[in-house]
Order: C-alpha cells, then sequence, then structure tokens
C-alpha cells in the first residue's frame, strides 16, 4: 500500500476542489507554448533540437546526496513560447537508486496526484519501497515537484505577509464560515460569492505572476525536458489521480517519448467543468453510501449505527445540526461547521481500511457534541512517519539554488520565499484547475447548475458547485475540453476501481477508451486508485512496466 502520509496528501488537495474550498482568479493572459492551442499538437521540430530550448533540454543533472536518496535541481523555462527571457522554474528532482546492477531498464517517473502533490516528500515518505521489488528492481525511481509546488523555485501561495500557513492573519483567530451548503436566496449567493472573489484576490496579489505559467501542458513539456536530463530516450511513467492527467498530456504533446504509462485514478479530459464536477461529487456521494451499507462488515461495532438507516440519520442529523450552529473543537474559537463535515465525510472515503474505523469513531463522538475528531480528519491530520532530525537533514540535501538562471524572486515576481508555507497544495491545486479547465464568466451559470447538482449529489454537489465560482474570473487556458489525441503513442494501461470517489470508474473507462490501444484494468472495490492497494493490480501493472506485457480486455481484480 502506498504510505498512508502520501494518501493523506492526496486526498486533502483533490477533496479542495469539490468542497468548495476557496480557489482564484486572475486578470492574466492564457497559458504558453506554441502548440498551446491544439491538443496533441507537436512542433514540427523535436523540442530538444530547438536552439532556444537547448540548454534546458541538454542540461545535466548534478546529484548529490540527501537523506539516503539522491537530489538535484532541473531549469526549466517559465514561459516556453519566451524561453530565453531569462524566466525560469528551478524544479527539485529526487532518486532512490533501487534498480539492480545489469538489470536496470532505466528510470521510471511518477506524479502522485493533486495538482499540487510533491512528488519529492511522497519519495522522502517511503513510496519508492512500495512501488513492488519487480518494479525496483528494473528501475531506479525518480520524483519532481512541478512547477509552483512544493520546493519549486518561485512557488505558488495564496498567502500574503503576516499570515499563517492556514491562511490567517498573525495573531488573529479564524471563523467559522457561516455560507450555507446550499445557497438559494439572494444574499446567501451574494456572500458565497464574495468568499470566492475575495481568495481570488488574495491568490492574486500574492502569486500572480506565476499563474498563467502553472498549467499541466508546461508541466507536461518539464516532463520532457526531466526524461532527457535523466539520458532517457523514452519515458516510463505513472501517474495517480491529477497525475493522470500530467500523464494524458505529455503522451498528447510527445507520443513518440512514451515507453510506458500507467494512468490510475483517471480523469476524463473530454469533461467540461460542470460534467466533472458533477462526476465527483457523486462519486463521493456514493461512497458515504457504501460507507453506511458496508460499515458493520469493515469496521464491525465500532459503527456509529446498527443498520445503515441509522448511519445515515446520524449524518444527515449532524449536517442539519452543523449548518444551525457549529460544534465545539477542542483548541478552535470556530467549531466544526457543516462544510468542515462534509469534508471529514469525503476525505474519509480514500483509503475505507484505513479511514473507516476513525470516521466511526469521529461521526459517534459528533453525535455526542464534541467535533474534535471530525474536524481533525477534515484537515488531514495524522503523525507524520519522519524522525524530525532524518527530515532536516533530507530538507538541507534538497537546497534550491534560488537566484540561478534569472530566477530569483525579484526576476520572476513571484512571492518570496519566506512566504510559500511548507506545504502550498491548496494553492497549487487552485491555480492549475482553475488554468486548466475553462469556466463560464457569467455568474449565473453556476447558479443554473446549483439545482441538478443538489438533485444528483446533495451536499457534495452544492458545496461542490459553489466550489468552483472561484475559477470565474480566471482566463481560458491553451486546452477546452477534448477527446485525447495521441496517435502513434505505445499502448496506455489506465486503472480504475469501481468504488473510487474522486475519480469515478466511468471516466476511467472513457479515458482507455480514447486513447488508441488503450488497456483498462479494472478493480472492484473502494476507495481511491488501485496501484499500491492491491495485489492483483500491483502484479498487473508490474508487468506492464517491467515486460510491456499487456493487459487483455475485461481484465477484473478484486473479484
Amino acid at each position: 500500500m502506498i504510505h498512508a502520509a502520501v494518501r493523506r496528501r492526496q486526498a486533502l488537495v483533490i477533496a479542495l476542489a469539490v468542497l468548495g474550498a476557496a480557489s482564484l482568479a486572475a486578470g492574466c493572459t492564457a497559458g504558453s507554448g506554441p502548440d498551446a492551442g491544439r491538443p496533441g499538437a507537436r512542433a514540427a521540430v523535436d523540442p530538444a533540437e530547438r536552439p532556444d530550448l537547448r540548454r534546458f533540454y541538454g542540461q545535466k543533472l548534478d546529484w548529490k546526496p540527501c537523506g539516503g536518496l539522491s537530489c538535484a535541481s532541473l531549469t526549466v523555462p517559465m514561459d516556453y513560447s519566451r524561453p530565453g527571457d531569462g524566466r525560469t522554474f528551478v524544479l527539485p528532482v529526487a532518486k532512490a537508486a533501487t534498480a539492480t546492477a545489469g538489470r536496470r531498464t532505466g528510470a521510471l517517473l511518477y506524479n502522485p496526484g493533486g495538482p499540487g502533490e510533491r512528488g519529492v516528500q511522497a519519495l522522502r515518505d517511503g513510496l519508492a519501497d512500495e512501488l513492488g521489488s519487480g518494479v525496483r528492481e528494473h528501475f531506479d525511481i525518480v520524483a519532481f515537484d512541478p512547477r509552483g509546488v512544493g520546493e519549486s523555485r518561485p512557488a505558488l501561495t495564496c498567502l500574503t505577509p503576516g499570515q499563517s500557513e492556514s491562511g490567517e492573519a498573525s495573531g488573529d483567530t479564524a471563523e467559522a464560515s457561516g455560507a450555507p451548503l446550499r445557497p438559494r436566496t439572494a444574499a446567501e449567493r451574494a456572500e458565497v460569492m464574495a468568499e470566492a472573489r475575495a481568495t481570488a484576490d488574495a491568490c492574486r496579489k500574492a502569486s500572480g505572476p506565476l499563474l498563467p505559467h502553472v498549467g499541466t501542458v508546461d508541466a507536461a513539456r518539464d516532463l520532457d525536458v526531466l526524461r532527457a536530463a535523466l539520458g532517457e530516450r523514452r519515458l516510463t511513467y505513472v501517474g495517480w489521480s491529477y497525475g493522470t492527467s500530467l500523464g494524458t498530456s505529455y503522451a498528447e504533446q510527445f507520443p513518440h517519448r512514451v515507453r510506458a504509462m500507467v494512468l490510475d485514478g483517471a480523469v476524463d479530459p473530454s469533461l467540461d467543468w460542470r460534467q466533472r464536477m458533477l462526476s465527483q461529487a457523486t462519486g463521493f456521494r456514493d461512497a458515504v453510501e457504501d460507507y453506511a451499507q458496508t460499515c458493520a462488515e469493515t469496521v464491525g461495532d465500532g459503527c456509529p449505527g446498527a443498520t445503515p438507516g441509522e448511519i445515515r440519520a446520524l449524518i444527515d442529523r449532524l449536517l442539519e445540526r452543523t449548518q444551525r450552529e457549529p460544534l465545539p473543537v477542542d483548541g478552535s474559537d470556530s467549531g466544526l461547521d457543516a462544510a468542515t463535515l462534509v469534508s471529514a465525510l469525503s476525505l474519509s472515503m480514500y483509503t475505507p481500511e484505513a479511514q473507516w474505523e476513525a470516521l466511526s469513531e469521529a461521526l459517534s463522538a459528533a453525535d455526542g457534541g464534541d467535533g474534535t475528531k471530525l474536524a481533525a480528519l477534515a484537515a488531514g491530520d495524522e503523525t507524520r512517519p519522519e524522525d524530525e532530525e532524518q527530515e532536516q537533514e533530507q530538507e538541507e540535501g534538497q537546497q534550491q539554488e534560488d537566484g540561478a538562471d534569472g530566477s530569483a524572486d525579484g526576476e520572476t515576481g513571484g512571492a518570496s520565499a519566506d512566504s510559500v508555507p511548507e506545504d502550498n497544495s491548496d494553492a497549487a491545486l487552485l491555480a492549475v484547475n482553475c488554468l486548466d479547465v475553462p469556466h463560464p464568466r457569467d455568474e449565473s451559470a453556476y447558479w443554473d447548475a446549483l439545482g441538478p447538482a443538489d438533485r444528483a449529489a446533495g451536499v457534495y454537489g452544492t458545496s461542490g458547485l459553489t466550489g468552483e465560482l472561484v475559477c470565474k474570473d480566471w482566463p481560458a487556458g491553451p486546452q477546452g475540453p477534448h477527446r485525447v489525441n495521441a496517435p502513434g503513442v505505445p499502448p496506455v494501461l489506465v486503472v480504475g476501481t469501481a468504488g473510487d470517489p474522486a475519480t469515478p470508474y466511468e471516466e476511467a473507462v472513457s479515458l482507455a477508451r480514447q486513447f488508441p490501444g488503450g488497456m483498462l484494468l479494472s478493480l472492484e472495490g473502494a476507495g481511491h486508485t488501485g496501484y499500491g492497494r492491491d495485489a492483483c493490480v500491483d502484479r498487473k501493472v508490474e508487468d506492464y512496466l517491467v515486460h510491456l506485457t499487456k493487459v487483455a480486455p475485461g481484465t477484473t481484480c478484486g473479484r
């Protein structure tokens, strides 16, 4: 199983998009790149041969020891349409040299999700050890933080000087949001819209110059620069969740550079903003219903109700109660409001085998009037596995040269390093999602979708819908909804889990069909993604990555 810390961060950043978390909007130009307007379009000349990109493609990574790994920095142009203007991102790269001498196939690159997940941190958390011995025997495992994410310099933030990592002004206590889950009146809708605009303004002020340049199309071009810097003729790649979007974009732009690609927890690029929101919101609603139906089987006597009906009634009761008044939370003046309750429920759907017991305890405590445990689940709190001394050693080994190649803060216009939180996944998720997926400018389009969202997925639909408002004024990025256009790409393996709450199974089915020669590996079960959670899936993925063994149509694990 993939490390719990990795799973927790995946859950947190993906759920933010569904649960009405604030995002950003900025009056800036769309994404960069000469091929920006056409999915699947590729330059007539290989990018590695373009004179203006040669210095980036010709990099040699300077590996240094860092806490049991090897670490280096990769420099990429901030704007691929103007790579010589001196503005760059410097991306951290880490490698676990796991391949056995004489059996090494190459390097395996991965993205753990998000957008906003820190690939380097996932490797530090032990992800390489859990990819399977056969994969490690043949591949060195390589991770990177995408542009604007984590230890990338410059990095995204929605915090201004004087704010904490949670976004609170220093010395102040945040108040619980009183925004309703179903804003029906004009006053309620104005309140929700004002919150979205406030967050958009904060993100624009903190990271404005970076925002047009952090989309997935450009991140996929960075992935190709990294491939070249590693000396790999073709890319072997695993992407979970958002990582499937990154992999799909790479396959569209560089189909001839793909050796093997696993896309697990698929995002369907043919869906528009409304379809994506409804797909995910319905997935969470169904997952919570599955929890009510199978709690006794999974948790046993710890379930907060003796029957599915009792569990549903408890959740409904808590939703009504927290919309009237937040539940008390130890150490907090704001308490547990309804939006935080929905967040706790949704986040707990990612790994049922690891999370449903804690959710059951938290729901029982909340029914007794204490929201502390649910608030902790909503915040993604859990004990980190790293020893502090070792973590410090790793961080020192991963120091970035912020001033190299024109990437100093003063030249890029980004936020100072001191104002960027250690984990900026929420800001990155908001920035990338708003840029990648075009949203309507007319506010009425969102309110027109509110009723259908409510009918389709209840509070998961309405909170997901209001979360989309923050992208209202965001300019369209380089692509709109489209079917995959990757002629000539080798067979891509898509993994879909039947009960996936965040990336519903239907999207995996659709994505596999869109790839020429695409293969679908299905997992019967609950939870987000399959590789690293099921032995059968692990074997099929390993055979594909190592030996390029195809997966037969209709192959299903977990039955």
